[in-house]
């Protein structure tokens, strides 16, 4: 499996192609809009949001609501478009001063210098437009179908809200996925901690009425993924470094944590490491899920938990300084338009690269032309585990 993303922020539309899935499957419009919808969602996100509506027209690989074998084509249409016309148009613009008017100053955080660099462009909006977190909603889509090949496999997923602005969801681990998505899905700022839930939101306005900005931790559970999955042989096989190799490449991620992540350098083997146990009922399992449900590259069969955390978003009302590319002379940074946390949505996403990670890995790993023979597959492989 594999996807490619085209398009720029305000451009006409972001298409993606999708690449692998198994023929047979149903899939629907709905099951792709479903997710693009709760990417827009959120307590924090900017006026955009209520701009463009989101909805997919797959026009490839889908007939009569089942996939074909052959690539997947979605296009996704930026209803904003018509006031960037002139601006983002892919035709000659002469000498139209207003159209010409070129983005010379880097916002600190974005790829906006480092882009301009690399590929030449003294007019950084050629950089902005497409390194724009506004691509996420072309990996959502792809990561929709992933999710309901994992829906098929009878492999639950869901994303949500640790922390914002330094202020953090008390819960209790024992809760089930389908108890935290409740929860996570009536709350504004997608978190399981009514208390925190007031404070997040409250935070989100400080910094929107200081014209700054706030990150924040989101968590990604998964149920019902058999153990064996990924594999110790080679570095590139191992499932747990695929999935923090996606999470890193969400916009604005700087860090994944499995389990109990980066708490395990303060404390002993004995406080990290879980111990085994069988039952004729459930076969091999942990009696705790300290690592997350990974172990040397491969799942545990356990429930995975994933942390990834997000920065503040580095578009600010109140801009740092730059450089002019042009003069050098120290200016201000650009403004564009932006929100002040986008956390709620960095759960829907990172929700979705997960889910293509292990959707990729389940076709790697089972017969995948046929989506009936790949489910054949897996139950026979899931009793034989539970009988080893």
């Amino acid at each position: 499996m594999r996807y490619l993303t085209a398009g720029e922020s305000h451009g006409k539309q972001l298409t993606t192609i999708v690449e692998g899935i198994p023929s047979l499957m149903p899939l629907l419009t709905e099951d792709i809009n479903e997710s693009l919808i709760r990417r827009q969602g959120g307590y924090g996100r900017g006026r955009r949001m209520q701009i463009e509506k989101d909805l997919i027209n797959i026009t490839g690989g889908v007939r009569h609501g089942y996939t074909l074998g052959s690539p997947i084509s979605l296009v996704l249409t930026n209803d904003d478009f018509t006031h960037w016309r002139n601006i983002m148009g892919e035709d000659p613009i002469g000498d139209d001063e207003e159209v010409r008017r070129t983005i010379s100053r880097p916002r600190p955080g974005h790829a906006d210098l480092n882009g301009a660099l690399k590929y030449g462009h003294r007019d950084m909006r050629n950089v902005l437009e497409r390194s724009s977190a506004r691509e996420t909603a072309a990996r959502v889509a792809a990561g929709a179908i992933a999710k309901k090949l994992l829906a098929e496999l009878d492999i639950k997923i869901t994303g949500y809200v640790n922390t914002i602005g330094g202020i953090t969801a008390s819960y209790d681990e024992t809760m089930s996925l389908q108890e935290r998505k409740d929860m996570s899905e009536a709350s504004p700022v997608r978190t399981l901690d009514k208390e925190a839930e007031e404070k997040m939101m409250q935070a989100i306005d400080t910094a929107k009425q200081e014209g700054d900005s706030i990150g924040g931790i989101v968590e990604v559970m998964v149920e019902g993924m058999p153990a064996g999955i990924g594999s110790y042989v080679q570095y590139d096989r191992k499932i747990d470094s695929r999935i923090a190799g996606s999470v890193v490449s969400i916009n604005a991620f700087k860090g994944v944590e499995f389990g109990v992540g980066f708490e395990a350098g303060h404390l002993n083997g004995s406080e990290v490491h879980d111990e085994i146990a069988w039952s004729e009922e459930r076969g091999y399992y942990r009696k705790t899920n300290r690592l997350g449900g990974f172990e040397g590259g491969m799942t545990t069969g356990m429930p995975l938990i994933v942390k990834g955390v997000m920065k503040p978003i580095p578009t600010l009302y109140k801009p740092l300084q730059s450089v002019d590319i042009d003069t050098k002379e120290p200016f201000k940074a650009s403004i564009e338009r932006s929100d002040s946390c986008a956390v709620p949505a960095a759960a829907v996403v990172m929700e979705h690269v997960v889910a293509w990670e292990l959707a990729r890995a389940l076709t790697e790993q089972f017969p995948h032309d046929q989506f009936p023979k790949l489910k054949e597959s897996l139950d026979q492989y899931r009793e034989e585990i539970r009988c080893f």
